[in-house]
């Protein structure tokens, strides 16, 4: 895997000079050259937040890829490694970027912290009706006239516009797939997932998993295995054993697609002795080998997505 884009880098490859705002910056695609620069695949260091309300291109992160075509909203976070490949040089709407020191603890809060803002897996491109994108483009608007005031709180302000724009994304966001702990099986739950989320992305080979098993994440909760099975199927109907292996295909993935480790190396990495265990489980989770899968992906599921335009 690369090292992570900073955010200067990413002002140079729109050949824009670096902004002196620091935290928070918010701009017009239209005046950012969106329709003509391509981001390559890379996890970045900062937070991005886009609406296009205008233009058409191809996303791609983790092992998926989107074809933009309406208007849309994405969120997009350090984990995340992500391409941006435009398709029209007509583009309009809004973006904002921010780096870690502008999240504090109101903007991560026990709700939001489930958002696609900064949840690793699922979801992270929306398509908002017209009233959502009416309301976010004023959001926006509001945005560009506070980052240039003399407000002494204007970051607060600018962390409850970007709170607001979150929580029109968890309206689109199925409802299933966020919930508040009420009960033990429900709370269990969700420390496996942010205790299995905790260990990702992997950015080094020399980075290995800890956890890999439903005992060894059972331990580290401090209660029986049977336990944690339970309540993982009780709230999501897999066990956990399921779970591990979901989410170390998802980086598997990620890592022969966006990385030039060899195999062995992404076996190691994710825990495994040997590389021949690895291509077995790989093969077992999705009909392919590792290698198969790299070869499939290795011109990058951006120019499959834009076929499909």
């Amino acid at each position: 895997m690369n090292n992570k884009e900073n955010i200067a880098d990413f002002y140079r490859r729109h050949d824009q000079e670096y902004s002196k705002f620091g935290q928070f910056n918010v701009y017009r695609r239209e005046e950012f050259a969106c329709d003509s620069t391509a981001l390559p695949p890379n996890r970045r260091d900062f937070y991005k937040i886009s609406i296009i309300t205008k233009g058409t291109g191809v996303i791609s992160y983790a092992d998926k890829a989107i074809s933009i075509d309406k208007p849309s909203i994405t969120f997009l976070n350090p984990l995340i490694p992500y391409s941006w490949s435009p398709t029209s040089q007509d583009q309009a709407g809004y973006f904002c970027l921010f780096t870690e020191d502008f999240v504090n603890r109101d903007l991560k809060n026990e709700s939001l912290s489930r958002s696609p803002l900064f949840k690793v897996g699922g979801n992270h491109v929306f398509f908002p009706n017209e009233e959502s994108i009416l309301l976010l483009t004023g959001i926006f608007e509001n945005m560009f006239s506070e980052i240039g005031s003399d407000y002494h709180h204007k970051y607060d302000l600018l962390r409850s516009y970007v709170q607001i724009v979150m929580h029109e994304a968890l309206k689109i966001q199925p409802p299933e797939t966020f919930y508040r702990p009420g009960n033990a099986s429900e709370r269990i739950s969700t420390l496996f997932f942010e205790l299995l989320e905790r260990q990702y992305p992997i950015d080094a080979p020399s980075q290995i998993l800890k956890l890999t098993t439903a005992n060894e994440f059972a331990v580290q909760l401090n209660i029986h295995t049977n336990t944690l099975n339970r309540a993982l199927k009780e709230c999501t109907g897999k066990t956990t054993s399921v779970w591990i292996a979901e989410r170390m295909v998802k980086e598997a993935k990620a890592l022969l697609q966006f990385s030039n480790w060899d195999i062995a190396e992404i076996a190691y990495s994710l825990g495994f002795e040997h590389s021949s265990n690895f291509i077995i489980f790989f093969k077992k989770q999705t009909e392919i080998t590792p290698l198969q899968y790299r070869k499939e992906h290795s011109s990058s599921s951006v120019t499959k997505a834009k076929e499909a335009i």
